[in-house]
């Protein structure tokens, strides 16, 4: 499958910053039903991945983000091909990749895009389209 991560990331990615509370971002996951907010400096540069996991782990709702982000984010330019998005996340068994552009967050993939895709993909390879009769 030849596809670029920027065909398949969904481009309108919601951030948050790193004073921004828990509470703060549970809302903005229930308000666009979202499960995954990048934390984002004044730049738009990567600092971390707040997940509907991290928010289930009885954290105080005042606590800000800033305490429970990861070290290391992961993160993938948008020029790369889909499979390496998808070795990134299951090497490190995450289900949420950033998709990056000099520096800048750009896009977000997850790993139920990658489903859909596969799925679409192989939709795709058992039902190719009717070719047209000669006449």
């Amino acid at each position: 499958m030849n596809v670029k991560i920027a065909d398949l990331m969904a481009k309108q990615v919601i951030t948050s910053q790193p004073h921004h509370t828990i509470e703060h971002v549970r809302k903005i996951m229930q308000r666009n039903h979202i499960s995954a907010v990048p934390i984002v400096n004044g730049d738009n540069e990567p600092l971390g991945i707040i997940t509907s996991s991290d928010l289930n782990r009885g954290l105080r709702e005042k606590t800000p983000v800033s305490s429970i982000l990861q070290p290391h984010v992961y993160q993938v330019p948008a020029y790369n091909n889909i499979s390496i998005a998808a070795r990134v996340m299951r090497k490190h068994k995450i289900h949420h990749l950033l998709v990056t552009h000099e520096g800048s967050v750009v896009g977000i993939i997850s790993s139920f895009d990658l489903l859909q895709l596969i799925d679409e993909h192989r939709f795709s390879m058992h039902n190719p389209p009717d070719q047209q009769r000669k006449k």
